[in-house]
């Protein structure tokens, strides 16, 4: 028996209000999950609304049974028709799929993505254009194994720029190369991990918004004595007293 885990670190541009990045989940009609990640165009409520826009489409499509690959290239000509190819949106879908056994990953983000696993560091950077822009446009999609200690790290390219602007580097592909997938560590542990740094780089105000999303497929330990298997969600959500959510948070 395998566990599913999915841990979320997510904060937004310094003093811009919202969050561009936009990530929801949802249980696959078929068995297993999907996550998207979208960054919208632009800062604030902008981007926020474009994030929103793209990530309901994708959302409302997946729970129609729509193929992953064909989900990323109908949003992408909804984006395209709509906005008349004057915005941007880079999207990945992130999908377990339980009747295939497999790990699925629909890129349209020039950033990469990383597999950490029994075999070492992975780092997956085939050249990948953002949705809205061109006539025609399709993701690029890996698809691995359901396999034990296998940890997979997608991201916003605010990450990635994390330190730039101070002449510093995050030096990404290292921290993950230390990374031990058999030690079968908590994701959240690496999550939050890489936040950490990148925030230290950014002096604790981000030039961009940054979110990251690290799935692991980890041995199950057993803590209850139940035959049926029980499935847990933890969320944890910053909140500003009179109605809205602090800045830049959401």
């Amino acid at each position: 028996m395998l566990d599913i885990q999915v841990a979320v670190a997510k904060i937004g541009t310094h003093a811009a209000g919202e969050s561009g990045d936009t990530l929801e989940a949802i249980e696959r009609p078929g068995g297993g999950l999907s996550l998207v990640l979208v960054d919208g165009q632009g800062t604030g409520r902008g981007a926020k609304t474009l994030s929103n826009l793209v990530t309901t489409r994708a959302i409302s499509l997946l729970k129609d049974g729509a193929r992953d690959s064909a989900v990323a290239r109908a949003v992408h000509d909804y984006l395209y028709t709509y906005r008349m190819g004057q915005a941007a949106a880079t999207l990945n879908i992130l999908s377990v799929d339980f009747a295939s056994g497999t790990i699925l990953m629909s890129r349209n983000n020039p950033a990469p993505f990383f597999v950490l696993s029994k075999r070492g560091m992975q780092s997956y950077n085939e050249p990948s254009a953002p949705i809205g822009l061109q006539a025609m446009s399709k993701p690029v999609v890996t698809e691995l194994p359901v396999e034990a200690y296998t940890y997979m790290v997608m991201f916003s390219d605010g990450l990635l720029k994390a330190g730039e602007r101070y002449g510093e580097d995050l030096e990404l592909t290292n921290h993950l190369a230390a990374w031990s997938a058999t030690a079968g560590r908590d994701p959240n542990e690496l999550t939050e991990g890489l936040l950490r740094q990148a925030l230290e780089l950014e002096r604790g105000k981000p030039d961009d918004d940054i979110s990251i999303v690290t799935l692991a497929v980890l041995p199950r330990t057993a803590t209850h004595n139940t035959e049926q298997p029980v499935r847990r969600m933890q969320i944890t959500f910053p909140f500003e007293p009179g109605g809205s959510t602090a800045p830049g948070t959401d």
